[in-house]
């Protein structure tokens, strides 16, 4: 009876050791009434909502909401009342008829708060316009106007007409030198949307520039109405469009440039077409490389040498040319006067990254010009040529034979650009307009060439603002073209043929020049932009703020 009541013991020791449901530690003891969750867990997380506390739900389809949700608490009706500036908002009034490219500035520079809001949407599809399909059309104009070489203020501004257009008033567009990006926020308590897009390829093509601008017009009239599939197949055909000029029309127009330049720096009819096929050649063997997918830079370089191996050549063979002209012709056709005013425009508006990213490729492109010609001359000079780098200081006055060879300059350099044809007479008088100014002012008046260069860039930039408003136009076709004759070609080649012949201090005071003179031109095409823009019609000039971070604070 002992062993028996020992032994019992022991097979319940035995049982309980193999029972799965009495050897945890976390067993829960006999006459505990656990609640279960139908087969949920039972352990718990340091967020549950402790047992007892009614936690308020947000009504709708999501039970987590959003960063943007309301608190619980919170009440339109009761809630704070919203800040007031003492002198209050001030009213806007954006007249119908300014160019959509003024109104859109003048918005993007207010706050969104101040923001008139958009009128009813008319070109919409049934119901609420697609809005990644929006941002997406947003984008893709976008990419098109900064790979022609847009300014970023205007990428921008044709970014947000084209989302105002289809009811998105609170979109954030951005612009650096290879990036674009757009945000859309429906409202405070809805995610935002954003979207982006790289710009990888870049190409000058004013034409199709110019078709961007009316797709973007025509957007933003009130009175067209074209739908999302519309204006995807207008910008399809706008992709596909050809060139107006073919190839052997563009190598034609480099030659005809250089030679136009030579003539301004005093040469005659050999130096006329000495640089025209200098420069055809040079030409062509850039086209040649880039077939090879070489970057541009070694295109640069490929390209000065021609014009100046020509000119070394004839001085080399004692031909009783102006050797220096031939080489300034050739350096007229590549200096990148286009990236230069975009760039310094990008900065003087306040768009410092894709300014910074713009001036460095001024200066990759200049360096590979600088090397391309100093290489050459190193090797004339080594050959005995006798380069003189005062050749083309004392130049003959030659008024009307110097007018015409600037318009033909102009009107070549429009060519190069791919611009329509129906601008190619008005960019040809605004460049001739332009050396008119400057010659009276340096040669007659005997003032300073950055100050005539200036003057001068800014009537381009005055006429040309003016021409594309008067068309609804960008105004690049009209002033780009047109700032061909002044670009510091000559004070460029005299510089580097100075370092060349080892005359460093020399070189380095005409190649400061020349940064002086291409600034000169920069800085007067954007001064003469902002003063149209004082006598257009944008409700006001005062009411045409600028950004804040432009004013140091």
């Amino acid at each position: 009876m002992t062993e028996a009541a020992d032994r019992k013991p022991r097979s319940d020791e035995a049982r309980t050791t193999y029972d799965p449901e009495l050897t945890s530690e976390f067993t829960v003891p006999e006459g505990l009434a656990v609640p279960r969750n139908g087969g949920e867990s039972d352990t718990t997380s340091e967020f549950a909502v402790p047992k007892g506390l009614d936690a308020p739900h947000p009504s709708g389809a999501e039970a987590e909401g959003s960063a943007f949700t309301p608190p619980s608490g919170y009440s339109i009706q009761h809630g704070p009342t919203a800040f007031t500036p003492p002198n209050g908002f001030p009213a806007v009034s954006l007249t119908k008829d300014a160019p959509w490219q003024d109104r859109m500035r003048t918005m993007l520079r207010m706050p969104v708060a101040e923001r008139p809001a958009p009128e009813p949407v008319q070109k919409a599809e049934e119901g609420a316009p697609a809005v990644p399909r929006v941002l997406d059309l947003t984008l893709r104009i976008g990419e098109l106007l900064l790979a022609g070489g847009e300014n970023a203020e205007d990428v921008e501004a044709a970014m947000f007409a084209v989302c105002r257009s289809y009811g998105l008033d609170r979109c954030e567009p951005s612009v650096t030198f290879t990036l674009l990006s757009i945000s859309h926020q429906p409202s405070l308590v809805d995610d935002p949307v954003m979207a982006s897009r790289t710009v990888r390829r870049r190409g000058t093509d004013y034409t199709r520039l110019a078709a961007v601008f009316r797709l973007v017009d025509d957007l933003t009239d009130p009175e067209t109405h074209i739908s999302l599939e519309e204006a995807y197949g207008r910008l399809a055909e706008i992709r596909r469009n050809r060139h107006p000029y073919p190839g052997w029309a563009l190598t034609s127009a480099s030659g005809l440039l250089a030679g136009a330049a030579s003539v301004l720096v005093g040469g005659d009819l050999v130096v006329f077409f000495a640089a025209a096929l200098g420069a055809m050649l040079g030409d062509r063997l850039a086209w040649l490389c880039a077939g090879r997918g070489l970057p541009e830079f070694y295109q640069f370089t490929a390209a000065a040498m021609p014009p100046a191996a020509i000119g070394v050549m004839l001085t080399v063979a004692h031909v009783d040319v102006r050797a220096s002209a031939v080489i300034t012709g050739g350096l007229f056709a590549l200096l990148p006067g286009r990236a230069l005013v975009a760039g310094v425009q990008d900065g003087l508006t306040g768009f410092y990254i894709t300014a910074s990213a713009r001036l460095l490729e001024v200066m990759y492109f200049f360096t590979g010009i600088v090397i391309g010609v100093l290489t050459i001359l190193y090797f004339g000079v080594k050959l005995g040529g006798r380069l003189n780098p005062e050749a083309a200081v004392n130049i003959e006055g030659r008024p009307l034979l110097q007018i015409a060879a600037s318009m033909l300059l102009s009107l070549t350099f429009a060519v190069l650009l791919q611009q329509e044809r129906s601008t190619v007479l008005a960019v040809t008088l605004n460049g001739g307009v332009a050396w008119t100014v400057y010659g009276a002012m340096h040669d007659v008046g005997g003032i300073s060439p950055v100050a005539s260069t200036a003057v001068a860039a800014g009537l381009v930039g005055l006429f040309g603002q003016l021409l594309s408003r008067y068309r609804f136009a960008s105004a690049l076709p009209y002033t780009t073209a047109a700032i061909g004759p002044l670009l510091p070609g000559s004070a460029t080649y005299f510089g580097l043929l100075s370092i060349a012949q080892n005359d460093i201090d020399k070189g380095l005071v005409s190649l400061a020049k020349a940064v002086s003179l291409a600034m000169a031109i920069a800085i007067g095409v954007n001064l003469g932009s902002e003063i149209s823009r004082l006598f257009l019609r944008v409700g006001s000039a005062r009411k045409r703020r600028a950004a804040k971070r432009t004013r140091g604070f």
